[in-house]
């Protein structure tokens, strides 16, 4: 079955993967999925996107830079 999102005023593609998709890492999935849109940068509200579906989501670690303590 397939999912969608409807946009509201601001969201972005990172944002919007991060929330249905569970992470930024799947901004291409999402974008790939939307072609007729990929000219957009900041969504107005009320576009309809469809929401990919994803075998896993990706995984929650964070980079290197942003955990406390690196590089001391």
């Amino acid at each position: 079955m397939a999912k969608f999102y409807t946009t509201v005023q601001g969201d972005m593609w990172d944002s919007i993967a991060y929330t249905q998709l569970g992470s930024v890492s799947h901004t291409d999935k999402l974008m790939n999925a939307n072609l007729q849109y990929r000219d957009i940068y900041l969504f107005p509200a009320g576009i309809v996107l469809t929401i990919p579906e994803v075998k896993e989501r990706a995984s929650s670690l964070l980079p290197p830079w942003k955990k406390v303590g690196y590089g001391q």
